[in-house]
């Protein structure tokens, strides 16, 4: 059997493990990734961050529309790659995984069965969990529920963002890629079913919306804190400013701080003191940081506070 491999993924966190993989040595014969889209302020037609690395190393680069177009399985097949592996694609269609000899692998970013879905490393966060990690699997039809091949976790900061977790787990989840795709060419990685206890099944992780984005403040100071940390730097946890004017505004909350002020008002008010500002939650006070007012830029609390006139009364909801 050849050991060719076709590398399947779009984004940056993908980047890391082709690299990995080329610099490791292990033969990919070519790249499939989305179509050029417009993207960036000026909405120019760009290629994916794989496109260009691909690109770079001079590998061929496929971009279907359709994953079941005949003409893009036909390359497929010409490339006649023993297994396929994903990493931040979209969800393929059985035609195209269960053609190589050794079937398709998938990076995810949880320590599955926890956290299957579209945002692990979002929910890991939001969830306050202190371990996540990232697991290499087979592909079938139900999604990220295929047999486990490698695991490897990491610790998660009390402060860290999802934005720090996805930058690390990017960095191991190539290396356990690799590890894992040497392994089934060697035959010593034997897969292993997922096991799920139906009295405590695991916590998923549900595409990001506008409701699971949206932050309350009726719950603990540590609580609110992890869901604005799961949800930075991108695309920010979201929440109505009503300044003391009564004038209401989106606002998104970028980087807070636990404290050990009693909230002295009630949860959602806002107030400033030194320079640095506060929202009430039901124990304590929470610091926030970092925020970006509807139509402004990101900004620390302090150019935030100078810029703003009626805060005395102000509310977050």
């Amino acid at each position: 059997m050849n050991q060719r491999i076709l590398f399947l993924g779009t984004p940056d966190f993908a980047v890391a493990t082709l690299n990995a993989m080329v610099t490791a040595g292990l033969e990919v014969c070519a790249v499939v990734t989305a179509p050029d889209r417009p993207a960036g302020r000026g909405r120019q037609i760009r290629g994916s961050a794989v496109k260009e690395r691909a690109l770079e190393l001079g590998l061929p680069v496929l971009q279907p529309e359709k994953l079941k177009d005949p003409a893009f399985l036909a390359e497929l097949d010409r490339f006649d790659a023993a297994l396929y592996v994903v990493v931040a694609f979209r969800m393929l269609p059985e035609t195209v995984w269960a053609r190589p000899a050794l079937g398709t692998v998938n990076l995810h970013g949880s320590l599955l069965p926890a956290y299957r879905g579209a945002a692990p490393i979002n929910w890991a966060v939001i969830n306050g969990e202190e371990r996540t990690g990232v697991t290499t699997f087979r592909l079938r039809h139900e999604i990220d529920t295929g047999d486990l091949l490698l695991q490897e976790s990491t610790p998660i900061g009390t402060n860290e963002t999802a934005g720090d977790v996805h930058d690390r787990l990017m960095l191991i989840g190539a290396g356990l890629m690799v590890r894992t795709v040497q392994g089934l060419f060697a035959g010593t990685i034997h897969a292993t079913p997922q096991h799920i206890d139906p009295a405590c099944p695991p916590p998923l992780a549900p595409k990001l919306n506008n409701a699971n984005m949206h932050v309350g403040f009726d719950r603990q100071a540590k609580a609110i804190h992890d869901h604005v940390r799961g949800l930075s730097p991108h695309p920010g946890a979201r929440c109505t400013w009503t300044d003391g004017a009564g004038h209401p505004q989106d606002l998104k909350l970028l980087r807070t701080a636990i404290t050990d002020r009693p909230a002295r008002y009630a949860c959602g008010t806002m107030y400033a003191e030194a320079e640095r500002l506060y929202v009430c939650c039901t124990d304590r006070a929470l610091e926030i940081i970092e925020l970006q007012a509807e139509g402004r830029k990101r900004m620390l609390a302090a150019e935030f506070l100078r810029g703003t006139r009626h805060l005395a009364g102000s509310r977050l909801s």
